[in-house]
């Protein structure tokens, strides 16, 4: 087989959850496949280094001003002159007008549910164009491919489409994701960022579905509440909106236990969850959420959301609270940090959970999906 690749953003400094993910399978794909030939379209950008061409591996860099630009003319234009079999599209959308056959990963339909512009311009540029191309690239998929059975059964209800037409493979973790971490070196990651020994993680932006007003709320209730609370380190997000946001709140002086380490290079994040004695990610939505394996396989109890995929990627492992409600992520914060046998028990379970997903299973299961494409 011939197969094209769609991978835009993949070379871009700071990766977002859908660029891992393809960066992790197209590793795989390249260890395990020296038979079809791949051509890989991106967008030329800094870190070009994460993917090295091999003899069946090329990769095509096409540049534009826009995302939209970029996919729905440089990219069926770059794909008609590569006489492919089809294309893999990985990040949710794909050219309204291919012109070869189309396999589609499309990680969530968030933005067909609601779109209420409380993100950033880019954020709600984003999402219109979703919006307008996604139901019209699914219906010419010959398959679509999403990431848990929660997203799976969301897209056929949502866009009515056959059952057969939409099929799971899971997301996983990367094995440098684990607790083997001399003293040594992680005293010098929590020097070099200036940690405390003991800290509550939350990758918090500003993107709606992340929670961060009531992850605040959360903590402030914990904080007051707590004669011994610990801090809270936020990654991703501005200083100046928690202040003015503990500022509405009537406690502007619990600003001195939240940590702002400023961006953690992905290759660091293994360190970061280490590091944390909590991870906290109480999201309103995900179609997967890969972070809440990242920090169990560092060996970090989480705390994750009883909405979604979350419960699906979480099983029994994690402490399951309601996102919507600040007072029961307090509540559970305390009593994971009062009780060290509970943090325990869900470090066991978060280590043993973790090892059931494996990026070459993953892998296999796409190649899988390549040879049904013909």
């Amino acid at each position: 087989m011939r197969i094209g690749i769609e991978v835009q953003r993949i070379f871009r400094p700071k990766k977002h959850g859908m660029e891992v993910v393809a960066l992790e399978l197209i590793r795989q794909l390249q260890q395990l496949d020296t038979s079809n030939e791949y051509v890989l379209f991106a967008k030329d950008d800094v870190d070009r280094q994460c993917v090295r061409e091999t003899d069946n591996f090329k990769i095509q860099t096409l540049s534009s001003y826009t995302y939209a630009d970029w996919e729905q003319m440089k990219l069926p234009a770059a794909v008609k002159k590569q006489k492919l079999d089809f294309l893999h599209c990985t990040c949710n959308t794909a050219p309204v007008l291919p012109g070869l056959s189309l396999l589609l990963t499309l990680h969530d339909i968030i933005y067909l549910e609601k779109v209420d512009f409380k993100g950033t311009a880019y954020q709600n540029f984003g999402n219109l164009y979703r919006r307008f191309v996604v139901p019209r690239v699914v219906k010419k998929s010959k398959l679509v491919l999403t990431v848990s059975h929660f997203e799976r059964n969301t897209i056929l209800e949502r866009l009515q489409l056959p059952p057969e037409k939409v099929e799971v493979v899971y997301n996983a973790v990367n094995p440098r994701f684990n607790n083997q971490v001399t003293a040594e070196a992680l005293a010098g990651f929590r020097q070099r960022f200036q940690l405390p020994e003991k800290f509550i993680l939350f990758l918090g932006n500003t993107a709606p579905k992340k929670n961060t007003p009531n992850v605040i709320r959360a903590f402030a209730e914990y904080s007051m509440n707590t004669s011994n609370a610990i801090p809270i380190v936020l990654l991703d997000y501005d200083k100046m909106l928690v202040e003015k946001f503990l500022t509405e709140l009537g406690h502007p002086e619990l600003l001195q236990r939240f940590i702002f380490p400023g961006y953690v290079p992905p290759d660091q994040m293994p360190f970061m969850y280490n590091a944390a004695t909590l991870f906290l990610y109480p999201s309103l939505r995900e179609s997967f959420g890969l972070p809440i394996l990242e920090a169990m396989g560092c060996g970090t109890p989480v705390i994750t959301s009883n909405t979604s995929s979350m419960p699906e990627v979480a099983g029994d492992a994690a402490l399951l609270v309601d996102p919507f409600q600040y007072k029961e992520i307090a509540a559970a914060m305390t009593t994971m940090l009062s009780n060290d046998a509970l943090l325990a028990s869900y470090k066991e379970k978060g280590l043993q959970r973790a090892r059931m997903f494996t990026w070459e299973a993953s892998a296999r299961q796409l190649l899988s999906v390549y040879g049904r494409m013909l």
